[in-house]
């Protein structure tokens, strides 16, 4: 067998973008990076869908909506949770976790996980087009490789 690996140069993917409202001046900057990154690599803006969804718990719900509703070749759930004084930060962040993985694995459409799990604010902002770059543009990159390489070995 030959080595395989995807390439971020396809133009004719549609691509849903789910996003959280929650901590929105966060998710609203991961969106702007993704997109950017989409367009970027050629995908056609008119190919671009947004789906907006409550929090991060919504995130795999509103993925698979999209998968099984037939508008995408892939999914970039973009959510932001920011840990807080109680235990809430762990099961929102670790079900939405666990539910993209599954979503992926169920599916076989590949699902980019550019949720943010942060230790505060200012954490999040450094990964949002910050200091630690954009999570929504590395997702983005993620996706469109991952697209590739589901076309590739069909």
């Amino acid at each position: 067998m030959s080595d395989r690996e995807g390439s971020t140069e396809r133009r004719d993917l549609r691509v849903c973008l789910v996003v959280s409202r929650f901590n929105e001046p966060i998710t609203r900057r991961l969106e702007e990076g993704a997109r950017q990154c989409l367009e970027a690599h050629d995908v056609d803006p008119e190919n671009i869908d947004v789906v907006r969804v409550p929090g991060a718990w919504e995130l795999t719900l509103g993925a698979r909506l999209a998968i099984t509703r037939g508008h995408c070749d892939g999914v970039l759930a973009l959510g932001c949770v920011i840990r807080g004084e109680t235990p809430h930060f762990e099961y929102v962040s670790m079900g939405a976790t666990v539910g993209l993985e599954a979503l992926a694995r169920e599916t076989g459409v590949p699902v980019g996980f550019g949720l943010l799990t942060t230790e505060d604010g200012e954490q999040a902002m450094a990964r949002a087009g910050g200091a630690k770059g954009n999570k929504g543009e590395e997702t983005a990159l993620a996706v469109l490789e991952m697209c590739d390489l589901a076309a590739r070995l069909k």
